[in-house]
Parts: structure tokens; C-alpha cells; sequence
């Protein structure tokens, strides 16, 4: 579940505090079965690129909802 930049930007303040706290769990664990993956290789490694592209994925999410938080908390303080 990729969402995009209008769709990120559409949020307010709490609501994408809420979202990368979501997302910051799943990373985590993305990151972890990235991590046992590559630590088995060479079994398994047929599932790299997936487990790969989909942990990147998540990670840019949350830099992108990041990004606009930080932006709407800027306006806020003016």
C-alpha cells in the first residue's frame, strides 16, 4: 500500500504522526526478514529483490511522510 504525494499531503499533523508510527512497526520488521534473508543466502535468495523492493518501499514512505511533516509543522509555528 503505496500511497501518493497528494495523498500525503492531504493529511493533517496527527494524522500523519499516526501513519509512520504505523509504518515505523512494520518497517522494523521488514527490515528484520531483509536482514534473515541475506543471512541465509544463498537459500532463498530467489525472494531478495521482492523483500528488497518492498522494504525500500516502505522506507521512502515514511522519508516522504517525513518530509511533509515537517513542512506542516513549519507553517504551524508561523
Amino acid at each position: 500500500m503505496v500511497q501518493t504525494e497528494t495523498a500525503i499531503a492531504s493529511l493533517s499533523i496527527d494524522e500523519l504522526k499516526t501513519q509512520i508510527k504505523r509504518l515505523n512497526s512494520k518497517a522494523g520488521q521488514m527490515k528484520m526478514d531483509l536482514h534473515d534473508l541475506a543471512e541465509g543466502l544463498p537459500t532463498d535468495y530467489e525472494q531478495l529483490m521482492d523483500v528488497a523492493a518492498k522494504t525500500y518501499q516502505i522506507f521512502r514512505q515514511i522519508d516522504e511522510m517525513k518530509q511533509q511533516l515537517k513542512i506542516l509543522e513549519q507553517q504551524g509555528s508561523n
